[in-house]
């Protein structure tokens, strides 16, 4: 017997006493005795977004491999296979969920053997309906608050500190408005998204503005930079693994796929991921499921994804690092990025915006941007975009007045007229690079730029 609540989360009655999270949730209830899946499924399931049924463990395996679940509640003692050991087996090939034992012999080997088998609550027979409520909230509470905690370290650990503009897109240029118009357009369907445009224009403002404007907004936004990961972790950290899968593995890890799990998965710098790699995320992209590293089972995911490149991807494709039925996969809706010196007057007012919060960030009173300041940030050509101006408000905070080339001391344009584009980049990066001392990390946080892009373009240029 199945008993499905796949009605809209408007339609599901909150109830505040167990948490918000229970509304959202897909729960599975595995017991031989068809009274306690009826009681469960009555106390259960009109709380819920999805409630199944089954009636022993070859049927509960079935509906694992179909559906994704975020709590299994299970019996212990069945016909056949009884529910720690069925439990432990799960755990082997692939099963991440949180699952709630119930037993009537309350007995402490029972207990270990539940935990051992990765139970994280344990319910004794006969229990009230709160009883089973209050577990079920608890582990929808401890399974956020983990994906929360693990999705907050990785940001911390690898996204830019260009954070004060994440939620929306500052600006009235026209370039911009069209970005914020097609964004309006594209972020209620479920399309796939590009964002393509150099470092530094804002590709996760945006990512992060299709995602509140969608219908995914309260659920999760799992930014990734993919130039961020070594090549050897880089699947291990998308697609999870089981314990032993590999020698540092100690222990069974959930990735970040599933941490975005009915949200939206943000994929950075996708032209740097492996080779390897590219073609197992055509596969997730195609059958929207994951196999996580060492296990047998796919787990069904349902996310959207939203891409994003600094790179031209159809050269990394004619150069064979990049594969071509990917790019064609991913390259449904397509939206650029402008530049900030194609901005116009969007540069003064987010000088402003960073003067004011970054003072505020900082507790440093903010230097005054007068007007030969605001002339020369006018007439500069911004190669590291809205994270270079970041930076130079902050240095300025922190100097108590702007460098000299910001004060109308000299021409921000003097000696690079004639200069291409790639010209002033180089002449960027490596006046950078010597201000630091030859230090390519600490370059590249101040241009706004990942290190292994300094590395590539140093060796372009023979550096």
């Amino acid at each position: 017997m199945s008993v499905e609540a796949t009605r809209k989360l408007s339609d599901v009655k909150r109830d505040p006493e167990f948490g918000p999270w229970l509304a959202q949730a897909s729960i599975l209830i595995v017991d031989d005795e068809p009274g306690m899946r009826n009681f469960l499924a009555r106390t259960i399931g009109p709380r819920c977004k999805r409630l199944e049924e089954a009636a022993n463990t070859d049927e509960a395996s079935k509906k694992l491999d179909a559906h994704h679940f975020d709590v299994v509640i299970l019996d212990n003692i069945m016909p056949g296979k009884n529910g720690v050991d069925w439990l432990a087996e799960q755990r082997a090939i692939g099963f991440f969920a949180d699952a709630i034992l119930m037993t009537a012999f309350a007995d402490l080997e029972t207990a270990i053997q539940a935990l051992r088998a990765g139970a994280v609550d344990f319910v004794l027979k006969p229990f009230r309906s709160n009883q089973i409520l209050n577990a079920v909230a608890r582990c929808l509470d401890r399974v956020r608050l983990q994906r929360e905690n693990n999705v907050l370290r990785y940001e911390l650990r690898s996204a830019s500190d260009h954070m004060l503009l994440r939620d929306k897109l500052i600006g009235e240029s026209p370039a911009i408005a069209r970005v914020r118009d097609t964004i309006a357009r594209v972020a209620p369907l479920p399309t796939s998204v590009l964002l393509t445009g150099q470092s530094g224009t804002g590709k996760e403002v945006a990512a992060r503005s299709l995602h509140s404007l969608s219908d995914r907004a309260d659920k999760p936004f799992v930014p990734v930079n993919c130039a961020a990961i070594a090549p050897d972790m880089i699947e291990s950290e998308l697609f999870g693994h089981l314990k032993g899968a590999f020698t540092s593995a100690e222990t069974a890890r959930e990735g970040l796929f599933m941490h975005a799990q009915g949200g939206t998965l943000f994929l950075d710098e996708i032209g740097e991921m492996p080779l390897a790699t590219q073609s197992k995320l055509l596969r997730v992209i195609e059958d929207r499921r994951v196999r996580p590293v060492g296990a047998e089972r796919e787990v069904p995911v349902d996310l959207r994804f939203i891409f994003a490149t600094n790179a031209d991807l159809e050269k990394e494709v004619e150069k064979g690092r990049f594969r071509p039925d990917l790019f064609y996969r991913i390259n449904v809706m397509q939206l650029h990025l402008p530049p900030l010196r194609d901005r116009g007057d969007d540069v003064q007012d987010l000088a402003t915006l960073f003067m004011r919060k970054l003072s505020q960030q900082l507790g440093m009173p903010p230097v005054p941007i007068d007007a030969s300041v605001r002339t020369a940030l006018g007439r500069y050509d911004w190669p590291g975009n809205v994270r270079e101006l970041r930076n130079l408000i902050e240095r300025s905070l922190i100097l108590g007045s702007f460098p000299q080339d910001f004060r109308g001391q000299r021409s921000a344009h003097a000696g690079i007229s004639n200069e291409t584009l790639e010209e002033v980049e180089r002449r960027h990066i490596l006046g950078v690079l010597e201000e630091t001392g030859g230090n390519r990390d600490e370059a590249a946080r101040k241009l706004g730029i990942s290190r292994k892009t300094i590395d590539r373009k140093c060796a372009l240029w023979n550096a």
